[in-house]
């Protein structure tokens, strides 16, 4: 099989990394930096660069796939970024940085797999339960929600646009022990991807576009 991880230096992308090459899979891999590269080689993975902030290395992304068919494709890169509840405004620079990486950075990187997604592929969007409008209960994070529902959308359109070939699906991973989760957090890297891997294994067509928690769950938008 072969996989594709977009943002695997460390955390839940790295975590996916692992458990495909430790079933002997294929998978190609994307950091920012030459330590995460590095990381990614070790673990016997094709690595390439991609800083999702810049735009050249987004639209190279494309030739360096040249010819590759992934059945399963991990959209995971994101930052959390500034902690403020509403209605504190970010900065400019602090809504860039959340809303270029999280929102433009997949819709920069979809189109580079428009011809590299095998028939019946799986595609994930790394989102989180912190976008959904309708189960929102708090004012917290909210550069972060905002950026994550947009990041659904988006989903939903890539949907749409690779139904028949692929079915493609937002996560929430779950409250997962990463930097950004905490060590008080409920899962470990490990559990989270175990849980989404399975799911990922069992999708049918009908799932094309679903909003799913790591362990299945349907999640409202």
């Amino acid at each position: 099989m072969q996989v594709l991880v977009i943002g695997a230096s460390r955390g839940i992308g790295l975590e996916f990394v692992r458990q495909y090459r430790a079933e002997g899979h294929a998978v190609t891999a994307t950091a920012r930096d030459e330590k995460g590269l590095a990381v990614l080689t070790e673990l016997g993975a094709k690595a390439l660069p991609l800083d999702l902030l810049d735009p050249r290395q987004c639209t190279a992304l494309g030739r360096r796939l040249e010819g590759e068919r992934f059945d399963v494709a991990i959209l995971n890169a994101g930052v959390y970024g500034a902690d403020k509840a509403a209605p504190s405004p970010p900065t400019e620079a602090e809504f860039d940085l959340v809303m270029h990486t999280n929102v433009l950075g997949p819709m920069r990187v979809l189109p580079a797999l428009t011809d590299c997604l095998a028939q019946g592929a799986r595609l994930a969007l790394l989102s989180s339960r912190m976008g959904s409008i309708g189960l929102r209960t708090s004012p917290n994070g909210w550069l972060y929600r905002a950026s994550k529902a947009a990041a659904n959308s988006v989903l939903k359109d890539a949907s749409i646009a690779f139904g028949g070939r692929a079915t493609c699906v937002a996560f929430h991973p779950g409250w997962v022990k990463t930097d950004r989760g905490g060590g008080q957090a409920e899962l470990s890297p490990l559990e989270a991807v175990q849980g989404m891997r399975a799911v990922l294994v069992r999708l049918r067509l009908t799932d094309n576009g679903a909003f799913l928690n790591h362990n299945g769950e349907a999640l409202a938008w």
